[in-house]
């Protein structure tokens, strides 16, 4: 029997059935998993939303499917909805970053030339990203009021979770891409093994999907440090979500638990892992609803980096960091006499953001290590969760 998950929220997980046989032992979570803030980790200035993700940007909506099929399938499908309308009549301001472009981002080329996105971003495996850039111009071409619509410039990227994951079975399917899309709403992001980072590892740990936010004062971190009750009259809002599948040396609030913590190979018989490789891949996507253009979008995305190098990334040459933000005031209508003139902000009132965007990156990678769970898959490979008692230690003697 195979069985696949779909991760609506943290709160609402919904089971269905593609056939019928037993749950696989990799898919049952025996210990809660906390995130940073439940260890007491904070990062940064500024104080998370409400939610503490990437929904927390107005608008933002994020659904997952979750494929766990018998010992060698462990794969899935996050996919971000700036907002929930028609993407392509209503497209918004974009841009990519890329540190290292090892790795496939379809779509990227037309975003960097126009700076609109005008699809869901969908993030998946290596070699599913053209089947689910497939499913993203059906989804799109089928939207109401896109009946004549004659293209789709679906935006779909990826990290190789070939280690835990039969990856050449292309195992997910049209419809795990429309089910993502069309379940996405604006709750709880579920994160570690889930979605798109089902399969993945990070530092040789569990990796997965983790996402953060910061809600910037309105009057700008200068004022917030001379005045701390600014912090009540809030400002624009930066979410981030990730998918890690990288590495280096692992390092948590300025702790290099690296020097501490390795992954242990528990078994003679399992062919040695690329526990300690720092290649792999990124994904982070950045929402705001602050109103900035293209060009300052990718400003702002660069900055996102800072977030992996301070968890320890080493910026391997074979790992695939890509960068994806947008903002969902700045919309721009495909019928070009609906656009209308936006405001935006100063350069140097970016600094916040920027910082904000390091920090939640920062913290977003960190929640995708903490919520992953233990994971043995494809061949009989595994790949460890972070022991939490010995993490606790670590983090208490800091």
């Amino acid at each position: 029997m195979r069985t696949f998950l779909l991760h609506l929220s943290l709160a609402a997980t919904i089971l269905a059935v593609r056939t019928f046989a037993q749950q696989p032992s990799s898919a049952r979570q025996t210990e809660a998993r906390p995130r940073a803030r439940d260890l007491g980790l904070a990062f940064g200035l500024y104080e998370p939303g409400p939610k503490n993700a990437i929904t927390d940007v107005p608008g933002v909506l994020v659904g997952q499917v979750t494929l766990i099929e018998g010992e060698n399938v462990r794969t899935g499908v996050t996919a971000i909805r700036p907002h929930p309308g028609n993407l392509f009549q209503d497209k918004v301001a974009g841009a990519v970053f890329a540190y290292n472009a090892f790795g496939k981002l379809v779509g990227s080329t037309q975003v960097t030339e126009l700076g609109q996105i005008e699809t869901p971003i969908v993030l998946t495996n290596t070699l599913s990203v053209f089947d689910a850039a497939s499913a993203v111009a059906h989804w799109t071409v089928a939207e109401p009021g896109n009946k004549n619509v004659p293209r789709s410039n679906a935006l779909v990227g990826e990290t190789n979770d070939g280690w835990l994951n039969d990856i050449r079975g292309f195992h997910v399917k049209v419809s795990d891409v429309l089910g993502a899309i069309n379940q996405a709403n604006d709750g709880p992001v579920a994160e570690g093994t889930v979605g798109a980072g089902t399969g993945t590892v990070a530092f040789g740990w569990k990796g997965g999907i983790g996402t953060s936010s910061r809600r910037l004062p309105a009057q700008g971190s200068g004022d917030m440090l001379a005045n701390p009750d600014a912090k009540n009259d809030v400002g624009f809002t930066i979410g981030v979500l990730v998918q890690t599948n990288f590495g280096g040396r692992l390092t948590i609030a300025g702790f290099p638990i690296w020097k501490e913590l390795q992954p242990q190979q528990t078994s003679s018989l399992e062919p040695p892992a690329p526990l300690n490789s720092a290649d792999g891949s990124c994904m982070i996507v950045i929402a705001t609803d602050a109103p900035l253009d293209a060009r300052q979008l990718r400003r702002l995305a660069a900055r996102a980096i800072l977030g992996m190098a301070r968890v320890g990334s080493t910026g391997s040459s074979g790992s695939g960091d890509y960068v994806i933000a947008f903002s969902t005031t700045n919309r721009i209508a495909q019928d070009a006499t609906r656009t209308k003139p936006l405001a935006l902000p100063s350069e140097d009132a970016l600094s916040p953001l920027f910082e904000a965007a390091i920090d939640a990156t920062e913290e977003a990678i960190v929640n995708s290590l903490l919520r992953a769970t233990t994971v043995y898959g494809f061949e009989g490979h595994h790949a460890d969760a972070l022991p939490l008692a010995r993490l606790r230690q670590l983090i208490r003697a800091r």
